[in-house]
């Protein structure tokens, strides 16, 4: 039973302690933080580490008069528990409870939405200024970890309001030299020398142990002082020649420090730096000991910090990472490429077989995707492996620097459609939509794991650009097959049927042939097609399913701009849709996808067998009920 954190259900309560019991406070967050996790599953490394933090902003700045944002929100847990959302915590990442990251329709305590990284500083620069015209005096503080501050856009904050003095932007950098993976680049090598180094750690010490002998009227000026050397050696010289007030590092995890600094901070005008170092992980051995694999967690063992498995039968993600390595035997021109997310993506066992032929480029997805070109111009064959939902961040360098220049490289689309409890930030749901549209690139999807296996082949023999997109989970525990290079452009008919065809892409292909079993016991004869190519499209296929009379076109991706619109276009270029065609597309719908399980989305959205035979029924129903127009599209709204 909690002695302190019950008592508060929003900061001005949290505010009302004597500092005395912020320790005792932290220690109870940081249970209900494991014990929530271990239930729902979620982000635990990242929000033990940042407990005492957390308390600490809420307890000097007048939140939410006062802005606080989280960067990417993997951290946010402690901050939902002290804002109110304590009772609601059981309800974590579940369908229609508390979301994993900040979120403006959940709390006021949330001013900014959050989800990918690095976009905190711009946000609450933005706020910022916007206070500043308004004549309003407040603090905007943006929390932003060691790897999220090594991306591109971070920087470009940085720039912009070093320039913008008396602005009220306070920048809090924790560092616990971990992102989701190890951190890599200069920036984290620099933070980790200085930090370790024998010279900064001895004036720390030393400084520390004068400052508590001397008299209170020159503490002021001694700690000044302190700054002052600290700059001198410290990643303070590079902010401050950004035109920030620098202050740290400093223990994170230690209210000593952290009060009197931020309440010296909350007198001064900006725009200030500060920081901490912090342990990802802190207080659960286990995430201790292994940030990484704690990073992101399914369910676990409260007693014992054990994982629960996650089945036998191997991932698309996992599917791919062994293919990859095993063509990279026979073919050392494959080089494998990411953004700082080397587990996640599958590409840790490419860097263990072959280190010298990895590439992690950090939190950097555009400089991934045009370091992946130069490496195309040279003779190499690369593979960058990003999420959909982050590979949004490199639209233009797609464009631009691989598909206008016709280079040989491969986009390793993971995550593409329905990601589950993550929610609308991590939905792959419009990568079909963007991707199909550029010109010279090879846009494909596999039903199952050995397709992806014949398309990851098929894409490194190629020669030209090509995205291949794959769903998260498991696959359908087919026996392996080698991979073998596939026509371009060529699809295959899985099933005969006269009643209607069903054309599907990617994960749909699996809900098509489950929902023409079916409708077989209804004595609908289903024809199922497995199109394999959004771009491009095995026309000969669609002109044979488009004489069946009736077509239903699947997808997991927005319906609007997706694969069934490319294949609309077709029909309509060619005449189908003037003879009568009676045609349905579905996919996922014009909203941003909410959170859940995958399974409890795929039935909510008809995306499951049964909601698919229930559009196959209703597209025969309207074909028998009504007369056939000219023109007979019914899309989904």
């Amino acid at each position: 039973m909690t002695r302190l954190l019950h008592k508060i259900d929003d900061p001005s309560q949290l505010r009302a302690l004597a500092e005395s019991d912020l320790p005792l406070l932290a220690s109870e967050v940081r249970e209900l933080t494991i014990d929530t996790v271990a239930r729902t599953g979620g982000h635990l490394g990242a929000s033990l580490g940042v407990v005492e933090l957390a308390i600490a902003l809420h307890y000097v700045f007048n939140t939410p008069e006062d802005r606080l944002i989280w960067d990417v929100g993997h951290q946010s847990y402690p901050h939902k528990i002290l804002t109110g959302r304590r009772e609601r915590m059981h309800t974590l990442r579940q369908h229609s409870g508390l979301s994993g990251f900040t979120k403006r329709s959940e709390s006021p305590y949330d001013p900014f939405g959050a989800g990918h990284s690095s976009t905190s500083i711009s946000a609450a620069m933005g706020m910022a200024i916007a206070a500043r015209q308004k004549g309003e005096k407040r603090k905007c503080i943006a929390v932003i970890g060691d790897g999220a501050m090594t991306a591109g856009m971070s920087f470009e904050a940085l720039n912009d309001a070093g320039q913008h003095r008396g602005l009220g932007l306070v920048v809090v950098l924790n560092d616990n030299e971990m992102s989701i993976s190890p951190n890599v680049g200069a920036m984290s090598a620099y933070l980790s020398r200085i930090l370790s180094g024998r010279v900064y750690t001895t004036i720390k010490d030393n400084t520390g142990r004068v400052l508590k002998k001397i008299s209170e009227p020159l503490l002021g000026a001694a700690r000044r002082a302190e700054e002052h050397m600290k700059g001198m050696i410290t990643p303070g010289t590079l902010f401050e020649e950004l035109g920030f007030t620098y202050f740290g590092p400093i223990d994170g995890h230690d209210f000593s420090q952290l009060l009197p600094t931020l309440r010296n901070i909350q007198r001064l005008s900006g725009p200030i730096l500060l920081h901490v170092v912090t342990r990802k992980g802190k207080g659960f051995p286990p995430a201790e000991a292994s940030p990484c694999t704690y990073h992101g967690v399914q369910p676990f063992d409260r007693a014992t910090g054990r994982l629960q498995a996650n089945g036998s039968i191997p991932s698309f993600t996992q599917v791919f990472s062994e293919t990859l390595v095993n063509l990279a035997e026979k073919d050392r021109r494959i080089v494998a490429i990411t953004a700082a997310m080397p587990e996640g993506t599958g590409l840790s066992l490419f860097q263990k077989r072959f280190p010298e032929r990895f590439f992690d480029v950090g939190i950097a997805e555009q400089h991934a995707v045009t370091f992946a070109a130069g490496m195309a111009c040279e003779g190499f064959l690369p593979v960058v492996a990003i999420y959909s939902t982050f590979l949004q961040r490199a639209y233009d360098q797609i464009i631009h620097d691989v598909a206008l220049q016709k280079l040989p490289m491969i986009l390793a689309v993971d995550r593409g459609g329905i990601v589950g409890e993550d929610g609308a930030t991590h939905a792959g749901a419009f990568d079909l939509t963007f991707l199909r549209v550029i010109p010279d690139l090879v846009l494909m999807a596999p039903a199952d794991e050995n397709e992806l296996r014949h398309m990851l082949a098929t894409a490194l023999a190629s020669g030209c650009p090509v995205a291949l997109r794959y769903p998260r989970g498991a696959g359908m525990g087919l026996d392996p097959a080698l991979p073998a290079p596939l026509p371009l452009g060529v699809g295959r008919k899985l099933r005969d049927g006269k009643s209607l065809a069903i054309v599907a892409i990617g994960s749909m292909v699996q809900a098509a042939t489950g929902a023409a079993e079916l409708l077989k016991r209804e004595g609908i004869q289903a024809a199922v097609y497995d199109a394999r190519f959004i771009k491009p499209l095995d026309t000969n296929l669609l002109r044979e399913a488009a004489g069946v009379g009736s077509m239903l076109i699947l997808e997991e991706n927005s319906v609007r701009g997706g694969f069934g619109a490319a294949v609309l276009e077709f029909l309509a270029e060619d005449g189908f849709l003037e003879s009568g065609l009676r045609v349905r597309t579905w996919g996922l719908p014009d909203a941003f996808i909410p959170q859940g399980s995958r399974k409890e989305l795929r039935v909510q959205l008809n995306l499951d067998a049964e909601g698919v035979a229930r559009q196959a029924r209703e597209l025969m129903r309207l074909r028998q009920s009504a007369p056939l127009p000219r023109l007979a599209v019914n899309q989904r709204r």
